[in-house]
């Protein structure tokens, strides 16, 4: 990828991202697990590997994305953005793995999935793209 989260996750976040994340039901969309310092994110239906991100420690604690690749095959994965790639992976670690709000990072999301889906409803397009029930 050639643009990556700049989010510097704390050694509590790492430990829950390397425990993972398993779809409960049919309305999540994403798997994730962690093998080392790579962490996987696939597409839970249909166990497609969409995401493989390198963490690296920080000066100071805590780790940074170091390095991630996408798929790109439009069979399996339908973006060629990077910069809603980018906000993707962070907003599936943020939201989907930690339970975090992520307002922001939905918003980012929202605003370049509508560059593709102008008229969308944001609910929608947060739902199709991230999997989560929203109040949008």
């Amino acid at each position: 990828m050639s643009q990556l989260p700049e989010r510097i996750w704390s050694d509590e976040d790492w430990d829950r991202i390397e425990r993972g994340y398993a779809a409960r039901d049919m309305d999540e969309k994403w798997n994730v697990f962690a093998e080392d310092e790579t962490v996987f994110l696939h597409r839970s239906w249909t166990g497609h590997g969409i995401f493989e991100a390198t963490f690296a420690p920080v000066d100071g604690g805590g780790r940074r994305i170091s390095g991630a690749v996408v798929e790109r095959d439009s069979e399996f994965y339908g973006s060629t953005d990077d910069a809603y790639d980018c906000v993707m992976l962070e907003l599936v670690l943020s939201s989907i793995v930690l339970g975090e709000p992520s307002t922001g990072l939905r918003t980012r999301l929202v605003e370049t999935a509508q560059l593709r889906s102008p008229d969308a409803p944001p609910g929608v397009l947060l739902h199709s793209h991230l999997g989560q029930r929203t109040d949008s």
